[in-house]
């Protein structure tokens, strides 16, 4: 097997077991609140961070360099987190994936006033295309716009502004103080929201919530393997694979079924994506937020998969010239 398969195979492993996770989100959402579903998510994942601070040999104190920076950061992983669980309770898998799917063309946009860097026309056109595809998703004055489709919209900013400020100041900040400001917030933030919406949990949801944090974890693992063995131009549209996952386990565990509009926009979102994929996969781009942002929604739960990699790659010292 060429290492670009095995790369592709675990990717495919990978986002396999994020959409398992995202299955035990909705079904947990269904009868509490996201931010009991947050909280204790979280609250289980400290084992398991605990370990890789252990591990942390960067010296250095937790003062940020970036603190306004990291402040944004912060706040945006928590937001993600948020929004993105609530509306996987409220709205079908492949609805909310399909939403999620435009972080990518939000991160080549916002990489142009946050990183100073230029987007080429063609890239910008798919860029406006992908943009398009939201649209057919959310099909607005066709459907009534929910709570749920407003949640998933920020989730994806979000996500793509937390991604986009790791790639500004990562190369400054310790992974360590990257790593904890996001966890502690959202545990602190969602500790004094808990008291309003708690609901006692059996051992079954409790168990739910354990395994979600093992799932994030050995997914995220995996996601590291897969961009160690193949290249990141091949390995990164496998993403897009958590579609088909949310197909067959929406139909499977919560009787849903993607209706054409939905499966169209996915399809024009993902196209999108997968061509600035290629594009910034060129041997001749400098410019790639993608393809470093190893794309997955940050919650503020689990690490992102760039804090588990030694090889950190900085930015181009010019990231200003215009690539297509």
């Amino acid at each position: 097997m060429s290492h670009n398969a095995k790369g592709a195979l675990l990717a495919l492993l990978a986002f396999g077991v994020f959409s398992l996770h995202d299955v035990i989100v909705k079904w947990l959402g269904a009868s509490y609140s996201p931010v009991q579903i947050v909280f204790f998510s979280g609250l289980f994942s400290f084992p398991l961070l605990t370990l890789i601070l252990i591990r942390e040999s960067q010296p250095g104190t937790l003062r940020p360099v970036h603190p306004w920076w990291l402040m944004v950061r912060t706040l945006s992983a928590v937001i993600t987190g948020l929004s993105a669980f609530y509306a996987f309770s409220v709205l079908p898998l492949a609805q909310v994936y399909a939403i999620l799917f435009a972080a990518p063309l939000l991160i080549t946009l916002l990489a142009i006033p946050i990183l100073g860097e230029q987007v080429g026309l063609r890239r910008g056109i798919a860029v406006v295309v992908g943009l398009c595809g939201v649209l057919v998703v959310l099909r607005p004055g066709g459907t009534e716009l929910s709570l749920g489709h407003l949640a998933a919209l920020v989730a994806a900013f979000a996500s793509s502004l937390a991604s986009i400020i790791v790639r500004k100041i990562g190369q400054d900040e310790r992974s360590v103080v990257m790593l904890l400001y996001p966890i502690l917030t959202n545990f602190i933030v969602m500790g004094a929201a808990l008291p309003f919406v708690y609901k006692p949990m059996p051992a079954l949801e409790l168990g739910g919530l354990a395994l979600m944090s093992v799932m994030a974890f050995a997914a995220s693992a995996l996601v590291i393997m897969a961009y160690k063995a193949g290249e990141a131009v091949v390995v990164a549209p496998m993403q897009y694979s958590q579609i088909l996952w949310a197909v067959f386990t929406g139909a499977v565990f919560f009787n849903e079924y993607p209706d054409t509009w939905t499966a169209a926009g996915a399809g024009i979102i993902i196209a999108s994506g997968t061509y600035i994929v290629l594009r910034e996969g060129g041997k001749s781009s400098t410019n790639r937020p993608v393809l470093r942002s190893r794309t997955r929604f940050e919650t503020g739960i689990v690490p992102r998969v760039r804090f588990f990699r030694k090889d950190r790659t900085p930015r181009a010292k010019d990231p200003r010239q215009a690539h297509d």
